[in-house]
């Protein structure tokens, strides 16, 4: 049994259908009810509360361990979970970090993260580490203002980054739970390409067939729209990086070819598998 945390989620759901395809039985965790994956079962937990995982960890051999919001927070300690599973005889933990932990280390979210990867280091599992850069779904947030006003509004409209996929994301962390040959890896994981939002709107608009129009926000507006569903702290992260990237940041990293033996998706290729979600 593979537990999958933030299992309704888009690195979760795909990676669970990876996980039953592959003849894995799953045990998707989410924070609300929803349908269980094929050949497995559905556990109703809040990370925030580990001892609601309990039931989810009974007779599991693997973890994929990704955060939810709050747990990025300041003062969460996510650290319980990891002692939770390996109480429960997980033998396997695959842990969604970032790229931060490496780029910027002493933003107060990075540190908290690189503190709980030396956790799962240290907890005596077998582990993986994916530290993935920014999301090609975080342009869901653009999604009612493309529906209903054909805008795309964000910050730092011309500075791009190599956005992930996070299917790529999901079949990198199934390979980590399923094959040793990745045990005590750290990878990087990014997209094919450096994109920027306004380009980023010029893909939509391509895969849409209709105009799709940019808008630039100021920093303290884009903050006040994701302070809405993350902490402050990681909004405030999350925008030193798009407004700023470092070289280390702007790099296309070779890990998902690596573990994949193929090049990552393109941002092209995420539009128009999820563009009915901006119709």
């Amino acid at each position: 049994m593979i537990v999958v945390t933030g299992a309704t989620g888009n690195i979760g759901r795909p990676l669970t259908q990876v996980l039953a395809e592959a003849g894995e039985q799953v045990t998707a965790v989410s924070r609300h009810a929803a349908a269980a994956p094929a050949g497995g079962r559905h556990v109703v937990a809040d990370l925030a509360e580990p001892a609601g995982l309990d039931q989810a960890l009974a007779g599991a051999k693997a973890l994929f361990l990704l955060l939810s919001g709050d747990l990025h927070a300041v003062g969460a300690n996510p650290a319980d979970i990891v002692g939770r599973a390996a109480a429960a005889g997980v033998r396997r933990i695959v842990l969604l970090s970032s790229l931060g932990v490496a780029t910027r280390p002493f933003g107060t979210t990075r540190i908290a993260m690189r503190a709980l990867e030396d956790v799962v280091r240290e907890s005596g599992l077998d582990w993986a580490v994916l530290r993935p850069g920014g999301f090609a779904s975080n342009a869901l947030w653009w999604a009612e203002s493309v529906r209903s006003r054909q805008v795309v509004a964000a910050p730092f409209g011309d500075t791009g980054v190599p956005i992930v996929d996070p299917a790529d994301i999901a079949e990198v962390a199934a390979a980590c739970l399923l094959d040793e040959r990745h045990l005590g890896e750290v990878y990087e994981l990014t997209g094919p390409e450096v994109i920027s939002p306004r380009e980023q709107a010029e893909v939509l608009a391509a895969a849409l067939g209709t105009p799709v129009h940019f808008r630039e926000l100021t920093r303290a507006e884009a903050k006040a729209g994701m302070a809405l569903s993350m902490p402050a702290e990681l909004a405030d992260d999350t925008l030193d990086i798009l407004s700023s990237p470092t070289p280390a940041e702007l790099r296309v990293s070779p890990d998902v070819h690596r573990v994949l033996g193929r090049a990552p998706r393109s941002f092209a290729d995420w539009a128009a598998r999820n563009v009915a979600a901006f119709r």
